[in-house]
């Protein structure tokens, strides 16, 4: 007679060595009830961050690779959608006392239901929830159990929680509700996904947030070819010696660097022909007449002088007595731009005629010349180490003082407050997609630990699609600065700077006060864009990228302000207040000496 096997499966085993030999079908028997229990569950928005633990009686826990869990979403079609829960010893997380063999029964996680579907928002449909246990041995699933959440509702404010999830892309703009709530059924939490906005903003003229039509055939005819023979024939005039032409297709007056130029002509009484032509946006039509006489001055201008891309002029071929100067809006090489990141989405095609015909360039040191010449791809004898003309402010004690006195009556719940200025740049590829992910901030933290000695203000980028929504409870600690448009005034009156990849670091460095580095999705955004230089080691201050940990450095005052002045010192040859003169005399002036 065989004798028949019975494996000891006692509580005492210290290992799965004998579960494992049994066949497949044999070891479900073997195995008690699975235990599980959330001890945490918040929402931050679209965020959620649980913790718990989970186990199956009769497979031991000691070593993390066996066992996978996951916050498990079934749809009503019955379609799986799984988010892996990191493993952590029970020792970590608020539990009753766990036998030790399953010491690696603990799990946390954070989701982002935003960006949950391939970055995209959670698709429309209703979710049951389950955290799933997956025993693994060689890489292979074992054994595979589903549980409940359990009764969430002690976590949720009035027993739900509901945000907007957004998504931002060049073809697609989704905009959705996520409801969370508990089901009785089903014993645990339910999700559900509402679209309640849909556009192609590829089929818009601009940006959603532009309000001009869609340019005819005669009007892109008229700004681009007829414009450029128009530049031609203005050829039978002459250069004048004393036309300098100020021009930007994104803002509606004079500003930034070249603002500082011409007050620094003007205040030298020099004798030059000013022109200026400025629009708000290039989505903004010009009439006919405005082409004609950009057209003109173009032609006949001693210098033109531009602070960003200008794609109309791009195509012109500069004539040999005049200078199309760059002073570009952006201090120091920080994320890479221009032709530095051709090949990559985004970036420039190789037959773009962007920036190539700039017969001279301004920039802050000579340590980013040759960042600058790769990424306007001209020649390094052209870029100018002469400093940014708009940072003069910072070392002018009267307009300081006199700038800050103003921002303090116009906003008089600045005064007796510290000032934290969050100034991020975008995410996105350009002002189709520009936005910012709102879900990472925690107003509530923020506000409860920050409020008594501290002020925050949004200054986002302004092309950015959505706008910040300060909940009235936290009005009188969050301000949105968004509209505000010269952003180094704001700098003047910031105690605190907190940004990610923005090139604002450059200016706020010459004040040498604190810097946050908010970097949530760091990995993501080097990987994608990549930079001039390693990003942690080049950042004049801490990297954070959770809101615990921008509070607890500003609560205790860890800033690493050591690393300014060696940021500051590489960025900027000069620190004197006089880049302005220096463009003056060097650039307009053609004069050498240099102080």
């Amino acid at each position: 007679m065989e004798e028949s096997f019975e494996p000891n499966l006692s509580q005492e085993d210290e290992s799965n060595d004998l579960f494992d030999s049994l066949p497949a079908k044999e070891q479900d028997k073997y195995l008690g009830d699975i235990h599980a229990k959330i001890t945490s569950l918040t929402w931050n928005g679209t965020i959620l961050k649980l913790e718990g633990y989970s186990y199956i009686e009769g497979i031991t826990l000691k070593n993390y690779s066996d066992i996978r869990k996951n916050l498990l979403l079934i749809n009503e079609e019955g379609e799986h959608l799984r988010f892996v829960l990191e493993d952590i010893v029970v020792s970590e997380i608020k539990c009753d006392k766990i036998d030790s063999k399953y010491n690696w029964a603990g799990f946390k996680g954070t989701i982002n239901f935003a960006k949950s579907a391939e970055s995209k928002p959670l698709l429309p449909g209703k979710y049951q929830t389950y955290i799933e246990l997956e025993y693994i041995k060689n890489n292979q699933v074992l054994i595979a159990r589903k549980t409940p959440l359990g009764d969430i509702r002690r976590f949720l404010k009035n027993d739900f929680h509901s945000s907007q999830m957004e998504y931002f892309s060049a073809k697609n703009q989704i905009v959705s509700n996520l409801m969370v709530t508990y089901d009785v059924n089903s014993k645990s939490m339910l999700l559900e996904s509402i679209k309640i906005r849909s556009i192609n903003p590829s089929l818009l003229y601009g940006d959603i947030k532009n309000k001009t039509k869609p340019p005819g055939r005669i009007y892109r005819l008229f700004r681009s070819i007829v414009f450029q023979i128009l530049y031609l024939l203005f050829h039978i005039f002459p250069v004048n010696s004393k036309r300098i032409l100020f021009a930007s297709d994104s803002r509606a007056e004079i500003g930034g660097n070249q603002k500082f130029v011409y007050e620094e002509m003007i205040s030298r009484n020099l004798d030059f022909d000013y022109k200026f032509m400025f629009k708000e946006n290039s989505f903004v039509k010009k009439s006919p007449i405005e082409i004609m006489k950009l057209a003109y001055y173009c032609a006949t201008s001693r210098f033109i002088l531009l602070e960003e891309n200008y794609p109309m002029i791009s195509p012109l071929t500069i004539r040999k007595n005049a200078d199309l100067v760059q002073l570009w809006h952006g201090a120091g090489a920080f994320k890479k731009f221009g032709y530095s990141r051709m090949g990559q989405p985004g970036g420039p095609k190789i037959n773009s005629k962007d920036h190539r015909n700039y017969t001279k360039a301004v920039v802050s040191t000579k340590n980013v010349a040759t960042h600058y010449a790769e990424s306007f791809d001209i020649d390094k004898d052209t870029i100018y180490p002469l400093g940014v003309p708009r940072t003069d402010i910072f070392f002018d004690e009267e307009y300081k003082e006199q700038k800050r006195n103003e921002l303090y009556e116009q906003y008089p719940f600045l005064k007796g407050k510290k000032v934290i200025l969050f100034a991020p740049t975008f995410r996105g590829r350009g002002r189709k997609e520009a936005h910012y992910p709102m879900e990472y901030l925690n107003f509530e933290k923020l506000y409860e630990n920050l409020k008594d000695e501290y002020v925050f203000l949004f200054k986002f980028h302004f092309i950015i699609l959505n706008k910040v929504t300060i909940p009235y409870q936290y009005s009188d600690f969050f301000y949105d600065f968004t509209d505000y448009r010269e952003v180094n005034d704001l700098l003047l009156i910031a105690d605190l700077l907190i940004t990610d990849y923005s090139s604002i670091c450059f200016e706020y460095s010459l004040l040498d006060r604190p810097m946050l580095f908010f970097a949530y999705d760091v990995e993501e955004y080097i990987s994608k864009r990549g930079f001039y230089y390693e990003y942690q080691s080049f950042i004049p201050g801490n990297l954070v990228k959770t809101n615990n940990e921008m509070i607890d450095k500003i609560v205790n005052k860890d800033f690493a302000e050591e690393k300014i002045k060696p940021f500051r010192d590489y960025f900027f040859d000069y620190q004197d207040g006089k880049a302005s003169k220096r463009v003056v005399d060097r650039i307009i002036l053609n004069e050498n000496d240099e102080e």
